[in-house]
């Protein structure tokens, strides 16, 4: 499954979260920070716990499509490496409990010349 963030409507730690809220569906109590971030992305494989309205099979990864992000990096750098490193964290956190990674991040940044695709598990 793939979900499209607009980055281009990022614009501070507020506007990320709404970003985010819309797109993934996240509960009315999400607390618009990065632990409850992790909280909701960690559970995109498990649809009794309400985190979001995506989901995948287990074993399978949700890929979110950064669309605007060479602008967002340069714009937004506290959230753009929040986004990566937390991504990272929500499928650390799963492996060490035993369980496959859930989330892929895929961006092109043309700031670096080259095409970016980071597997949040720390693949490229």
């Amino acid at each position: 499954m793939i979900v499209r963030i607009d980055a281009t409507r990022i614009r501070d730690w507020d506007s990320f979260h709404a970003v985010f809220s819309e797109a993934m569906g996240f509960p009315e109590f999400y607390g618009a920070n990065m632990s409850a971030w992790v909280d909701c992305m960690t559970s995109l494989d498990d649809p009794a716990d309400g985190m979001t309205t995506h989901h995948v099979s287990p074993g399978a990864v949700l890929t979110l499509q950064i669309d605007g992000v060479d602008d967002f990096a340069s714009r937004c750098p506290e959230q753009y490496e929040a986004l990566i490193e937390c991504s990272a964290f929500v499928n650390w956190r799963r492996i060490e409990q035993g369980a496959p990674a859930v989330l892929a991040l895929s961006f092109y940044k043309t700031a670096g010349a080259e095409q970016t695709t980071r597997g949040a598990a720390g693949t490229s």
